[in-house]
């Protein structure tokens, strides 16, 4: 009998983890099935030596229960389990766990109920308004499944950042360990370019003879030491980069091709991305920018700056503790944040109108202020806790407390967390309205989008980022991977408007801390030099930047002067 392929076996995984939630089972037996398919999609050789050697359990999330189903899915195509559970439902109802938003008891009733079988019997329903008179489902569930069915239709391969990271770095070890004659291996394709979400699973290995060969969904490029360059520049991308950069280099009489960069028969270069681009009198364009818009034209004019760095911030300025919805303690997020050799940790809670979150009392904002002052005296001098809070905006554009409470904080980060729905015009005027409060200092995720969960609220961006530049509030790039809000697309005219950005985790745990990497990928993604970053200052310069805007009066009718932005110190 001819064996499974692994990418029929991730989906058959796959398959059989959301019929067992169909049935409710345990929801984290759910999720270490999904882990399992993620990591079968990513498989660095072939499936059958790995079965063959013992070595299933060896694969991230892999232990001895699920290398049993894994194995019987490979050999027969299916599971004993498995048949039983696809005479519960039809198969069709599975296309319905690719809407971000439909939990399983959902999609059974939805089925039970209204007999949908498909993403085109959902969309039928819901627009013939079927789903909003059912109890447990409603109308709010009938206008989510709407807005984010095209994103079920778009975001099936597309996997976050930091999944793809961990299925990536797993990888590059298992190749290294299967072919140790490998001095070299890099990843390349979507990851490599930073973009958020990734598609393209690639690796560019150095080895003697070039090859390029596909497992289940990871590309694997092997290049000799003469062409490397060549085979990281193509295995990277963008496509549209790559036609552009072969466009420029035909007008000037020479020829680029997957191996390199000719002139007539001669090769000139291919050893090193670098030299390719030199040898074009180009700078050299970080992969990041790689997205075939402006950056050649830029980099022909020597125009593209340094980009910002995981080394140059100097702190954080968006996490959570225990006191509102984080899983930490202040101090335990502070010491995670100086044991990373950060300069300052920023805490910034949860407001009082977010009662779903624990938002902060008046009460429990003296008490946090009383913890952050007996612990930025233990650190004497050497790490400083500050103040912040995340305050919601109210439907008017007010901010969650008054300003007089506002100003006991080091800094305010705005955000909407409600009325996501509100029409484009209005939704607007409600988040200028807190960009010039005076008490603002960042605008938190500011389109509010979840990737492949839900799309942003309806807002006219770029208003927003002249409200931003006016007003010198910083733009929030929202490390969580789930985020990357603002998106990257953005941010050159958020630079031509003279705004300023601010990394930031958004972490409510201390795993989450590590989140500011992603966020400085996007940074660079939407080319941004560390000199436009608020927490790229140091500790010092900081707090003088606060300490101006803090006691920034008011222009009449409310609204402050805009301060000249400054070069981070």
């Amino acid at each position: 009998m001819a064996k499974t392929d692994p990418r029929t076996v991730a989906s058959l995984l796959r398959e059989y983890a959301h019929r067992t939630s169909l049935r409710g089972d345990n929801p984290y037996r759910t999720k270490a099935y999904l882990r399992a398919a993620d990591s079968l999609a990513a498989l660095s050789k072939p499936l059958d030596r790995i079965i063959a050697e013992g070595a299933l359990t060896r694969i991230p999330g892999i232990g001895d229960a699920i290398a049993d189903i894994v194995r019987k899915l490979y050999e027969t195509g299916t599971h004993p389990s498995l048949e039983k559970l696809r005479q519960e439902v039809p198969a069709g109802v599975m296309e319905l766990f690719t809407v971000p938003g439909l939990r399983p008891d959902k999609i059974l009733k939805l089925h039970q109920a209204l007999g949908v079988n498909s993403l085109a019997d959902l969309e039928a329903a819901a627009k013939a308004d079927r789903i909003r008179p059912l109890k447990g489902l409603g109308a709010s569930l009938q206008t989510k499944i709407l807005q984010n069915l095209a994103i079920a239709r778009s975001g099936e391969t597309q996997l976050h950042l930091h999944k793809a990271a961990a299925l990536l770095e797993h990888a590059v070890i298992s190749l290294k360990q299967e072919h140790p004659e490998f001095s070299r291996v890099e990843i390349a394709g979507d990851f490599r370019r930073g973009c958020e979400l990734v598609a393209d699973l690639a690796l560019v290995a150095l080895g003697k003879k070039r090859t390029e060969t596909e497992h289940s969904t990871l590309r694997l490029v092997v290049t000799d030491k003469t062409h490397f360059g060549a085979s990281l520049l193509q295995a990277t991308g963008s496509a549209a980069h790559l036609e552009r950069l072969k466009t420029y280099a035909t007008e000037r009489g020479f020829a680029l091709k997957p191996d390199g960069l000719y002139r007539g028969r001669k090769l000139i270069a291919s050893a090193t991305e670098a030299q390719i681009y030199e040898a074009l009198d180009l700078q050299f364009i970080e992969p990041e920018l790689r997205e075939g818009r402006d950056e050649i034209e830029r980099a022909a004019s020597q125009q593209l700056p340094p980009l910002v760095r995981d080394e140059d911030l100097h702190g954080i300025l968006h996490s959570h503790t225990t006191a509102s919805d984080g899983t930490e303690t202040l101090e335990a997020m502070a010491e995670a944040t100086r044991k990373r050799g950060f300069e300052y940790y920023g805490v910034a809670d949860h407001s009082q109108s977010a009662h779903y979150a624990g938002g902060l009392s008046l009460q429990e904002i003296a008490e946090q202020h009383r913890e952050a002052d007996r612990l930025n005296k233990k650190y004497g001098g050497e790490f400083r806790i500050l103040k912040g809070i995340e305050a919601d905006i109210l439907a008017d554009g007010s901010l969650d407390y008054p300003d007089h409470i506002l100003k006991q904080f080091d800094f305010v980060v705005a955000s909407v967390h409600s009325r996501f729905r509100l029409p484009e015009k209005e939704q607007t005027e409600r988040i200028i309205a807190a960009i010039a409060n005076p008490v603002t200092t960042i605008i938190g995720h500011m389109t509010g989008r979840q990737l492949l969960r839900r799309p942003g609220y309806d807002l006219d961006v770029d208003k927003v980022l002249r409200a931003c530049a006016k007003y010198g509030v910083a733009v929030e790039i929202n490390a969580h991977p789930w985020r990357l809000d603002l998106d990257w697309r953005w941010h050159q005219k958020a630079l031509d408007y003279g705004c300023i950005f601010s990394i930031n985790p958004d972490a409510h745990s201390i795993r989450e801390l590590d989140h500011m990497h992603w966020g400085v990928e996007m940074a660079r993604k939407g080319g941004i030099p560390r000199e436009r970053v608020l927490n790229a200052m140091g500790l010092a310069a900081l707090l003088a930047h606060l300490s101006t805007r803090k006691f920034r009066p008011s222009e009449p009718g409310g609204k402050r002067r805009s301060p000249a932005r400054k070069a981070v110190a």
